[in-house]
């Protein structure tokens, strides 16, 4: 992998990850940008205890560009876009309309390759290993900045998840804190410990999965199941088999298969909803929307959380969908959002079969 880091015409940092080592990046952003304001602001919630990013300047990001004027497309003759070159691997930069900035943490945006229409499920092993080193590096550069406690890498696909542009991306928030998520998996880890004499919730957890019958897909290194309480209907958590805190710890072995793992577990996403008419002929279905959020330790002080240490915590990753069925989507009402209980309409013993059932040829 070859790293070039340059600057955009206001200001803004972005790197180039490529495959060849020869590859030269010396194109200039010709856009006329002024310098980027923004307007992002924490504000902590005194019931919850969880904190609120205010961020006012992204009601004027780009909205559902048509396809020739996508920002996350290289750039072509006077078609300028985020990306000065005309072709690139795969590219990270700053997010011009972020919700964290300044001492409030850092957005950035990852394009996982410059073809407008393709998806991460059609990337080849090759350009998703560059994706995972780039995550890594991009994990360990954000994990120095004073204002960054938890990096938190992620995708978003499809217009019912709310994305905007349709090229395929992901995008990273440092965030100033540690997250309520994680805050909530590291008082559970706590607790386990303590009642179990130092045993990790972790580790027991992915033993008891792979024991039972909602095993997904299992390699070497790595092991995808639905989780006992999914709160979505198709909802995969994917887990390397040796315990590590982050993307940083992952060794090469595990490394060279999540490719091959991951690829084949978004593949089965996108065929879990496949439909065939009366005739028996395969009925389109619009790509299965998804979110793909990466869980890693924070790397601030874990002393409130009794005795519990970066290296209990468990990287993994969590993939889940917001469609319960063909054409119907699960949306989060009454209880789940004013309530934080979730009703999930797809038992996680049926929903792992059904993403067995789907293996990709």
């Amino acid at each position: 992998m070859k790293k070039t880091s340059t600057r955009l015409a206001d200001g803004r940092e972005l790197i180039y990850y490529d495959l060849r080592d020869d590859t030269v990046r010396d194109a200039v952003d010709r856009r006329p940008l002024d310098r980027t304001v923004t307007s992002s602001e924490i504000r902590r919630d005194p019931l919850l205890g969880d904190s609120v990013a205010v961020a006012s300047h992204r009601q004027g990001r780009t909205y559902h560009p048509p396809a020739d004027e996508c920002p996350l497309c290289p750039t072509h003759g006077d078609r300028l876009s985020e990306i000065p070159d005309s072709s690139y691997d795969v590219v990270v930069f700053e997010n011009r309309f972020p919700s964290l900035a300044g001492d409030s943490g850092r957005c950035e945006v990852v394009c996982f390759t410059p073809e407008h229409d393709a998806s991460f499920a059609g990337l080849t092993e090759e350009q998703a290993r560059l994706v995972l080193d780039a995550w890594t590096d991009r994990t360990a550069e954000l994990s120095h900045l004073p204002s960054v406690e938890q990096v938190f890498c992620f995708e978003n696909r499809g217009p019912e998840i709310g994305v905007t542009l349709g090229h395929p991306h992901g995008q990273i928030y440092a965030y100033p804190f540690t997250t309520p998520r994680t805050a909530l998996m590291l008082r559970s880890l706590a607790a386990h410990k303590a009642a179990t004499g130092g045993q990790n919730l972790f580790d027991a957890v992915l033993e008891r999965e792979l024991a039972g019958e909602r095993v997904v897909l299992e390699g070497e290194h790595w092991a995808a199941f639905v989780p006992y309480a999914a709160h979505w209907p198709y909802e995969v958590h994917l887990y390397p088999k040796r315990r590590v805190p982050d993307l940083l710890a992952l060794d090469e072995a595990a490394r060279t298969e999540f490719p091959q793992v991951y690829l084949e577990l978004l593949r089965r996403f996108d065929r879990i909803f496949d439909t065939r008419d009366g005739g028996g002929d395969p009925v389109d279905e619009p790509p299965t929307p998804y979110i793909a959020a990466w869980h890693q330790a924070p790397f601030g002080a874990l002393a409130e959380f009794d005795g519990v240490t970066r290296d209990d915590f468990a990287l993994h990753l969590e993939l889940f969908t917001i469609r319960r069925t063909s054409g119907k989507l699960k949306f989060l009402a009454g209880s789940e959002s004013g309530m934080s209980v979730f009703i999930n309409d797809v038992p996680p013993e049926r929903a792992a079969e059904r993403l067995r059932e789907v293996a990709s040829s």
